[in-house]
């Protein structure tokens, strides 16, 4: 759970459950919610795909799938997981003998549905390869693609039937004493998805996988996405996460880490609290928070940043950051650290001095282990 004992009211009790492993990265339990992301090039690419799989690591995913719907992508996939910083999730869909070369390629994990790749013996021949190769399993339950005796049997797809579809794979592999998996439920529709995912929480002590699936853009996407899954994970619930948008891997990944941090389940990089700017401002907030965000993005130690563009609520802010600054008159602002008024500062050169100070500071942070040591 998080720890706040001075605000309990910030307190989020996770959900127990058991814990897998995805190459080197722990996955339930109580490791740190991981955040995933898909490449969208060519999986027989293998230079298009790793440059996608780089810059999602850059940007602080901690696993990346990449689909492989054929032998030329199974066989791309072997020199992928080989240069990958992170592990690499094989997408496989229906052909159980994708997934067995993925396995033999050195993937981490596979996503199937182990309903959809083919009677019991085929089931059987995946889950040996994934013994064999050490890998786990993510089974991928989707609205969009349920079984066709459970929408007979519930009249379209509902919570129920996406989770007794769940439990139905689960039994599958469990059949086959396979227990490395986690597994998901996902729907576009997010009231359709919470619901699965609350009664998947009761049902299973399995790892979860949480996603709004096909969300939309950038913007309706990531709106989507934060409703469905913040509450979720405000709940408890999910062990890894995957925002799915129409657009490039890397803004998943930093979606994804934004709400994390909105709840405090993870802490990577700058957080800006800033104001929306109105009359009183003393500087161009909106401006300054663009170039910051990006002059930022490299920074991963935990910072705190406020930036508020009058002293109504500045002060106030700055005391809970660890650095601020408030636009005051005559072309200047306050500069806080650490909670305190430290010296004046012109706006022209603001940017360029917080920029210093949050890398000065975040050097510091990371020797502060190394002393201790």
């Amino acid at each position: 759970m998080t720890h706040n004992p001075i605000r309990p009211w910030r307190n989020i009790e996770r959900r127990r459950s058991r814990q897998i492993m995805v190459g080197r990265v722990p996955v339930g339990g109580d490791a740190p919610i991981s955040v995933q992301t898909m490449t969208n090039t060519d999986s027989s690419d293998v230079r298009a795909t790793l440059a996608q799989v780089i810059a999602a690591a850059d940007a602080g995913a901690d696993i990346v799938r990449v689909s492989t719907p054929d032998e030329a992508a199974t066989r791309a996939l072997r020199e992928i997981t080989r240069e990958s910083p992170v592990p690499i999730v094989a997408d496989i869909h229906f052909h159980y003998r994708r997934a067995i070369e993925a396995a033999q390629a050195g993937a981490a994990c596979l996503r199937i549905n182990p309903g959809n790749i083919g009677d019991s013996a085929r089931v059987r021949e995946v889950v040996q390869a994934a013994k064999d190769y050490g890998c786990s399993i993510r089974i991928g339950v989707n609205a969009g693609s349920l079984e066709r005796h459970l929408l007979e049997k519930y009249g379209e797809p509902c919570p129920a039937a996406m989770v007794e579809s769940g439990l139905d794979h689960i039994k599958l592999l469990q059949d086959n004493d396979f227990h490395e998996f986690k597994i998901s439920v996902k729907a576009s529709d997010v009231f359709l998805a919470a619901a699965a995912y609350q009664e998947l929480a009761e049902a299973t002590d399995a790892p979860i996988h949480l996603g709004i699936t096909e969300a939309g853009g950038l913007r309706g996407g990531t709106v989507k996405s934060a409703i469905g899954m913040g509450n979720l994970l405000w709940m408890g619930i999910g062990d890894t996460i995957r925002v799915s948008l129409s657009a490039d891997p890397v803004e998943e990944v930093k979606v994804g880490y934004e709400i994390l941090k909105s709840l405090g389940l993870r802490t990577r990089g700058v957080q800006i609290i800033s104001c929306p700017s109105c009359a009183r401002q003393g500087f161009d907030v909106i401006k300054t928070v663009e170039a910051l965000e990006k002059r930022l993005e490299h920074i991963r130690t935990p910072m705190s940043l406020s930036i508020i563009g009058c002293v109504v609520n500045g002060p106030g802010e700055a005391l809970m950051t660890d650095l601020g600054f408030t636009g005051g008159g005559a072309g200047s602002g306050m500069v806080y650290m650490a909670g305190r008024q430290s010296h004046k500062m012109s706006n022209e050169q603001m940017i360029d001095h917080i920029v210093e100070l949050v890398e000065r500071r975040a050097e510091e942070l990371a020797r502060e282990p190394q002393a201790a040591e």
